[in-house]
């Protein structure tokens, strides 16, 4: 069982951390919403909060209250097991209730998860311990809205012609992909043989990570570095966009469907001869040696083909994660590590579809509606991005997307075959 004092700590750390976020946001850039994939800023406080209202204090606070019946469908996701839910692309229409009254909800909340953690405490058993996992469940959710906070706000403020920046200092955020020169890529050799996949179940881990299995492997190589926008740009001015060899079916027609047509990575913009890109601190020269991001599984997959290889299977970069290989010292690095940018700078596409792992049971009831239903029509992405809260990934970790998206921090690493 999570000692109180540790998970009340972390509670209000990880809610707290949220409500910086918004801090540099007006109400109304809190209220918009830029697609259907997106939502409104206003939307995932407010989420979030429903999310340890619904699965934790409904069916174990004494006396359970709803902050406002309306909330329970206003804010529900797409949990049918919970009731209806306000159609997603409509989110933006939510101009009330405004942002005090959903600052006031999550306050109340906040107060109350509080006061439930301070009795687990004092009256530990097996119920508690429940508890304690939904509200660790609660706070791992609330960490992947504070990536969607910071991606679906840079979506949005991309729709304004000002291209303003979300904020105006970049030390305010931890972003952690540097933009000096990258370490030469270099190609690291695995043998082939049985690997071990998903978490054992030491540590929080979502369900989908689960079980750990077995599954062979063919020998492999992965690039030590992830692919540079110097090195995409060259892809682009040899035309890969205009070569449909280069792409999957789907892919070159999503290019083609798109108005005006898809010609380089989002975000890119040419003024006045000169390449640049749309940050989270407005539109910036786009800087050469920093990682390609911004991409869709189509895009990663056609620039690996015209790179002579491949994207690396799920397993395939679990394994290389697992395996943490190092170079033998040399007279600059010691003891460096041989795999750079594996959890810190972009999420990486892999070719493999998101399915259940061999025995995969989701949790009973509404609860379980968090991962697996969504297992059909997306794509595995490893590792983490430079707007992935610390501490919240690992080797195991599964994220998904469909293969046209590309609002997130997507980048891409190379595979081949041996």
């Amino acid at each position: 069982m999570i000692a109180s004092g540790t998970l009340l700590a972390r509670y209000e750390d990880i809610r707290q951390a949220t409500a910086i976020l918004a801090e540099p946001l007006s109400d109304e850039d809190c209220s918009a919403q830029s697609m259907t994939d997106a939502s409104p800023v206003k939307w995932h406080l407010a989420h979030t909060t429903w999310f340890f209202e619904t699965f934790v204090l409904e069916p174990f606070e004494p006396g359970f209250r709803p902050f406002h019946s309306a909330f329970r469908v206003l804010f529900n996701s797409y949990y049918n097991g919970v009731g209806e839910q306000y159609p997603r692309a409509r989110r933006g229409l939510i101009t009330r209730p405004g942002m005090d009254k959903v600052w006031d909800y999550r306050n109340d909340v906040d107060a109350r998860i509080e006061s439930l953690i301070v009795i687990c405490a004092s009256q530990p058993n097996l119920k508690s311990k429940q508890i304690e996992q939904l509200i660790e469940l609660g706070l791992q959710h609330e960490q992947q809205h504070q990536e969607l906070i910071l991606t679906d706000a840079q979506h949005l403020l991309w729709q304004n012609p000002l291209r303003p920046a979300f904020h105006d200092e970049r030390a305010l955020l931890d972003l952690k992909h540097k933009q000096l020169e990258p370490p030469p890529l270099r190609w690291l050799s695995f043998e082939p043989g049985i690997a071990e996949i998903g978490s054992d179940g030491a540590g929080f881990c979502f369900d989908n990570e689960l079980p750990r299995h077995k599954q062979y492997l063919e020998p492999y190589a992965l690039a030590s570095r992830l692919v540079t926008n110097e090195e995409y740009l060259a892809f682009i001015e040899a035309g890969g966009y205009q070569d449909p060899a280069l792409w999957l079916s789907e892919g070159w027609a999503w290019l083609q469907s798109e108005n005006p047509a898809i010609h380089h990575p989002l975000y890119w913009e040419k003024r006045d001869g000169v390449w640049h890109e749309f940050t989270l601190f407005g539109m910036m020269p786009l800087a050469s040696e920093g990682p390609v991001l911004h991409l869709s599984l189509y895009e990663a997959d056609a620039y690996a083909r015209w790179a002579q290889a491949r994207l690396p299977t799920e397993a395939e970069w679990e394994h290389a994660a697992m395996a943490t290989p190092y170079e033998q010292p040399d007279v600059s690095i010691s003891n460096a590590p041989a795999i750079d940018q594996l959890y810190d700078t972009a999420w990486q596409w892999t070719s493999s579809s998101y399915s259940p792992y061999p025995g995969f049971k989701a949790q009973a009831g509404a609860i379980g509606e968090y991962n697996g239903k969504f297992m059909v029509n997306q794509y595995v992405l490893r590792g983490g991005s430079c707007v992935t809260p610390p501490g919240h990934t690992r080797a195991t970790y599964r994220n998904f997307f469909p293969a046209y998206a590309r609002w997130q921090y997507t980048g891409l690493r190379l595979a081949r075959s041996v």
